[in-house]
């Protein structure tokens, strides 16, 4: 099992390129007897250098990577601490903020784009 969070400030998601050349959102394995958004708030910060604030699950679903390695996802809004940019760290290629246009052309699996739409939503009051 895998937390992810969805983090929007200034208008723009937070997405980080990982070894398959595919974007997603900060987070990262779930170990056995860790709380979901414990894990997530020291993945954000081991990730991109933000302490964060954990907020409500988005979205769940399987990811199928590659034949025998399924895992699932869940995703959660998150809010970033920090104004200042994103740290890439050693487990991911690059490090972005996007636009929601943006962030829906990027190649990611349609769950993490579900979750950013979701998170937009919910901030503009949709």
């Amino acid at each position: 099992m895998s937390v992810k969070g969805v983090i929007v400030r200034d208008g723009k998601v937070l997405l980080l390129r990982n070894e398959r050349d595919e974007w997603e959102p900060p987070g990262g394995k779930l170990e056995l007897g860790e709380e979901p958004p414990d894990r997530l708030r020291q993945e954000i910060l081991e990730e991109v250098g933000w302490p964060a604030t954990v907020g409500p699950i988005l979205d769940s679903w399987q990811y199928h990577i590659a034949e025998g390695a399924d895992v699932l996802i869940i995703t959660y809004g998150a809010t970033a601490a920090s104004d200042g940019p994103p740290v890439l760290s050693h487990e991911h290629k690059q490090v972005g903020l996007f636009t929601a246009a943006e962030a829906g052309a990027l190649n990611m699996p349609e769950g993490y784009k579900r979750s950013i739409a979701d998170w937009y939503s919910r901030l503009n009051g949709g």
